[in-house]
């Protein structure tokens, strides 16, 4: 990221909420559950999966957590009752891992029960690199009791080979994606080129291991290095799906699909919905940019 979009990116909690709010449309369903049963009926109507999440993270009270799993449940309910084709995934510090690491397991085992009854499954997002250790613990501690849980790795950082290589003797359900969060170079590659270099050898590892990948990313050469390694292994779609935004690069996840591929698109929904779009956008610079010019200009 050059100078400039620095820049641009730290002065986007000046931004006021309208501007953000027009961009956020385009990738986040809305604020209510009617608003998400809208967009993943369109999404399937496309041919396409969705994985949908309430947005919500770093709780300060249990009665947040515990209202989280109570809204996680109505839509579960939901999914079911629409028949739309859409898995769950959620943020253990939305479930409380800040305040209380067994608490956030015990919630979570909560929903995992409801998802069980449906049946449906849900898939522990990863956050930044101080939830790693405490999300793996609680991923395999709920594991030995449930099978429809996933978790995700981060290619970013030097430790997710170690991670994937004991993920793959349990064969786990991964989401495989590059990282949005900033860690210091001691943690994380800092590099492009090297996270490009990271998530092929961990994509590898885990395919070849016989797990089921969710190959999340919107990185074009990324995606022909999934193409290649699917075509060398000799895999069935069904032992593996491409992941997307939603909202970001619709063309790419249609050739995908075209190619004959599966591909599950990220809906989030919520009232929260600003501070995630916040960080969106510090990702994207050069939407940041047109966010910032819509700003200036009056729009």
């Amino acid at each position: 990221m050059n100078v400039f979009d620095r820049l641009v990116t730290s002065s986007l909690p000046l931004v006021p909420k309208p501007i953000v709010r027009r961009i956020a449309r385009s990738y986040i369903a809305g604020e209510t559950l009617d608003d998400l049963i809208r967009v993943a009926r369109d999404l399937n109507g496309d041919g396409l999966m969705v994985a949908t999440s309430i947005l919500g993270e770093f709780v300060k009270e249990k009665e947040e957590s515990e209202q989280a799993v109570r809204d996680y449940q109505e839509v579960l309910e939901a999914i079911a009752g629409h028949r739309l084709d859409s898995n769950i995934h959620i943020k253990l510090t939305h479930f409380g891992l800040k305040l209380d690491k067994n608490f956030s397991r015990d919630n979570l085992r909560v929903l995992l029960q409801s998802a069980a009854s449906y049946p449906n499954f849900v898939r522990i997002d990863m956050e930044d690199a101080s939830c790693t250790t405490d999300t793996l613990d609680v991923y395999y501690q709920v594991r030995e009791e449930f099978e429809n849980v996933g978790v995700v790795i981060q290619a970013r950082l030097h430790r997710s080979l170690d991670d994937v290589r004991a993920l793959a003797k349990v064969r786990a359900n991964v989401r495989l994606c590059k990282g949005i969060y900033i860690e210091p170079p001691d943690i994380a590659c800092t590099d492009a080129g090297e996270i490009r270099e990271s998530y092929i050898r961990l994509l590898e590892e885990m395919l070849g291991a016989g797990c089921y990948v969710g190959i999340a990313t919107h990185d074009e050469i990324l995606v022909r290095e999934a193409f290649r390694i699917i075509d060398r292994l000799g895999l069935e779609s069904s032992a593996y799906e491409f992941q997307m935004l939603h909202g970001v690069l619709p063309d790419l996840r249609r050739a995908i699909l075209d190619e004959g591929h599966r591909v599950r698109v990220g809906v989030p929904f919520g009232p929260s919905w600003y501070a995630y779009s916040i960080r969106r956008l510090r990702k994207n610079p050069t939407i940041a940019r047109y966010v910032m010019k819509a700003m200036l200009s009056g729009g």
